[in-house]
């Protein structure tokens, strides 16, 4: 599947059969790795030739705006199956892939009526695909929201003994808790465990001597316990902060325990829902999107061959997908097809034109050209 698309029409001299039996003989001959499809494009409403002016000068401003909405669905699209470690999947309209969408394209008239005002499809084009962003916007914050929950809880498992959550590494039988004595857990720097040894009996009076045990140790710290009256505690935590040791609020409790672990279970299990069902609707809002920048497309091709050879629409449109090496051998191509006296060629923005670039594409021909990314 190619990535970018030159979608082009160009003036019809004799008639479309014959332009197009020259074009494909000339790619044919010239640039034949260039893969050359016609672009199907209905009789539309003209209207007037103001509102077509008027129409064409918000046409490259909306095409960035649905462009860009279909590349952060298909970003998070990524995102997504590279988190779970899915094989990504083929991007599709209605089951069919989007490459085959775009050469293949038929207008959905149930969708879109050819006696529509063009400005009122692109109008409601632009409200689908907003809304779509919207949605987007709505969903990738919910599921970002739990993402940010789960990521607190595991750096707080993970992390250093300075941060981490400590109620799997203390057991029911390190804690004293009675009327009078109460068990403290200590955060001591790895290199300063003699020192800790030697000297939390003194920190404070009233520490039971020999009562601190190490119950764990990490790249940074040690975790140890220490018994002493309640009275004094909040003195020994004072000293023990002056002595470089970090003393951890913890309150032993299976409850707790066991209520963080489902708690932890259950957003896992809302992540995972989330992301699920997030992904599914990437996929089909992508297709929405394509579908909606491919009929938007359509109204541009159609919008800018009747301002540049005039009425009635006399134009062949097709879609080509040219290696970058064979570029300026296509242009020159169709380029040969065209009539330059009755064309005029697009000023540049800067002298303004009301279409100049339009796409992407910086210089200027003497037919329509616009260029499609979809990747």
């Amino acid at each position: 599947m190619a990535n970018r698309y030159w979608v082009v029409s160009l003036p019809v001299q004799k008639s479309a059969s014959t332009l197009w039996n020259s074009l494909q003989d000339r790619i044919s001959k010239h640039s034949f790795d260039t893969p050359l499809y016609r672009f199907n494009i209905p009789n539309l409403r003209v209207g007037t030739l103001d509102s077509l002016l008027a129409l064409s000068d918000d046409l490259f401003k909306s095409n960035t705006f649905i462009e860009g909405v279909s590349q952060k669905i298909r970003r998070q699209i990524e995102e997504l199956e590279r988190v779970s470690g899915l094989e990504s999947n083929a991007l599709t309209v209605d089951g069919v892939p989007i490459d085959s969408y775009l050469t293949r394209f038929v207008w959905d008239e149930a969708k879109y009526p050819t006696m529509s005002p063009l400005r009122e499809i692109v109008d409601g084009i632009h409200t689908l695909v907003a809304k779509i962003e919207d949605d987007l916007k709505v969903r990738v914050a919910e599921y970002n929201n739990v993402r940010s929950q789960l990521n607190a809880i595991n750096r707080k498992q993970s992390g250093s003994l300075a941060v981490r959550d400590l109620s799997n590494m203390v057991k029911p039988e390190d804690i004293i808790t009675s009327e009078h004595l109460v068990t403290l857990l200590a955060v001591v720097p790895k290199y300063s465990q003699k020192d800790w040894l030697s000297s939390y009996e003194t920190l404070t009076t009233y520490v039971v001597p020999r009562s601190s045990k190490k119950l764990y140790e990490d790249n940074e710290y040690a975790l140890y316990t220490v018994t002493l009256f309640g009275r004094v505690a909040d003195n020994f935590r004072t000293s023990a902060r002056e002595r470089g040791f970090q003393i951890r609020d913890f309150e032993y409790s299976p409850e707790a325990q066991e209520s963080r672990k489902q708690e932890l279970e259950k957003l896992v299990q809302e992540q995972d829902s989330l992301r699920s069902s997030l992904l599914q609707w990437c996929y089909t809002s992508y297709g929405e999107v394509f579908s909606s920048w491919m009929h938007f497309c359509a109204v541009r091709i159609f919008a800018e061959s009747i301002l540049r050879y005039g009425l009635p629409p006399s134009f062949l449109a097709c879609v080509l997908s040219p290696s970058t090496k064979g570029e300026k051998k296509v242009r020159s191509i169709l380029e040969g097809l065209c009539d330059s006296t009755n064309s005029t060629y697009w000023k540049t923005e800067d002298e303004g034109g009301a279409m100049a670039g339009l796409g992407g594409d910086a210089d200027t021909y003497p037919y329509v050209s616009f260029t499609i990314n979809i990747a």
